[in-house]
């Protein structure tokens, strides 16, 4: 009986101890799990960033396009103001600059948005690296000593 109410403190004391280290244990692998699907979205997003990057510059180019389309039909609608075929060409033609131009907006918030999703998910993991650091922290750097070139006194300059 007595070995019993000593044991009892003692398997407490190791069961007490345990259970901590398995709750972060698991925290741990959850974090290691978030960690590496975060770094996928995270590769899956640069991947989009080239092509993101050419939507917009082609978006551009085909705004400036039609914005230059429209100056001309506007001249030509100019030197004949009665013309009807001219000012339809001409309304037209603006049409196009307008829809282009919002293209070429949406493409440039798009892109922007993308950046700001690989800026946000990247301080999402540089957080979630800084907590694992706390279950597992990162072996201190120690330098490793050189040794000193000793000069040699039998050459001469």
């Amino acid at each position: 009986m007595k070995k019993a109410l000593y044991l009892l403190p003692v398997g407490l004391l190791f069961l007490c101890t345990s259970v901590p280290a398995q709750k972060a244990n698991i925290d741990s692998l959850e974090l290691v799990a978030q960690i590496s699907q975060d770094q996928l979205k995270l590769g899956k997003l640069q991947n989009m960033v080239d092509q993101k990057v050419k939507n917009k510059q082609a978006a551009a180019i085909d705004a400036q396009n039609s914005a230059s389309e429209n100056v001309r039909s506007a001249e030509k609608l100019n030197t004949d103001p009665d013309n009807k075929k001219l000012a339809s060409d001409a309304n037209s033609k603006a049409s196009d600059a307008k829809s282009d131009a919002g293209k070429s907006r949406k493409e440039t918030r798009r892109l922007d948005d993308l950046n700001k999703n690989i800026m946000d998910l990247k301080g999402k993991i540089a957080v979630a690296q800084a907590r694992l650091n706390t279950y597992y922290p990162a072996p201190a750097f120690t330098p490793l000593n050189m040794p000193i070139p000793k000069s040699d006194s039998s050459q001469h300059p």
